[in-house]
């Protein structure tokens, strides 16, 4: 049985007591941190940036996976890493063409990350497999990018699965990941179509066990 993977989404933790959220998710078990960037333009809300992930990316020893919804990823890309993004995963739509593409993964290589390419419930997911044999994460989105709590897109499933088949067929090693939307329901649907990494904010921050809860989440 494959190792399954749990990104809490910090966008849903208290920020009050922001360090000591990180600490009871890792303590939770809990082997990647999310982080979502969003600028207002790419996506409808703002979050956070780079000071924050920069005040917060060595207080522990999780995979800090950072997701940037913004529309200039190519500006932005190297200074994430700097930061300390270990995996840093841009949009596929936030980029004019194939070439940006390219650039940005051969960025976020060079500056010794790992890079993720990502797409909205709208996008095909035929359209990421000329970059799927030079990225280390693909990210499908469940939901509408942007905000917290929304229903899972069941299209997503359909994704995950094209994703997984592709990676056999073709001896690649990228990790797949699913945001939106996770519960344990829903990311039990994930994993039996081929899900590596399962990103959950609110089902894990607003539960009374962290434990209990991502626990549930691998099923």
């Amino acid at each position: 049985m494959k190792k399954i993977y749990v990104s809490p989404s910090i966008l849903s933790a208290d920020f009050y007591k922001l360090g000591e959220e990180i600490s009871s998710i890792e303590f939770a078990g809990a082997e990647f941190m999310h982080f979502d960037v969003m600028d207002g333009h790419f996506v409808d809300n703002i979050s956070f940036g780079i000071p924050v992930l920069k005040s917060i990316s060595n207080t522990h020893h999780m995979v800090n996976d950072v997701h940037i919804m913004i529309s200039e990823p190519l500006r932005y890309a190297s200074r994430f890493v700097d930061a300390g993004a270990d995996i840093l995963t841009f949009h596929l739509e936030a980029l004019n063409n194939e070439e940006e593409v390219l650039k940005i993964i051969s960025i976020i290589h060079e500056k010794g990350a790992k890079a993720g390419i990502s797409i909205k419930p709208n996008t095909k997911v035929e359209e990421l497999d000329r970059y799927l044999y030079k990225v280390d994460l693909v990210l499908i989105m469940s939901v509408e990018p942007g905000f917290g709590g929304q229903k899972f897109m069941e299209s997503a499933l359909d994704k995950i699965a094209y994703l997984d088949k592709y990676k056999k067929e073709h001896s690649l090693s990228y990790l797949i990941e699913v945001d939106g939307g996770i519960n344990d329901i829903t990311a039990k649907k994930c994993i039996e179509v081929g899900v590596d990494v399962l990103v959950a904010g609110s089902y894990v921050f607003k539960a009374k066990n962290y434990k209990e809860a991502i626990d549930s989440l691998r099923g």
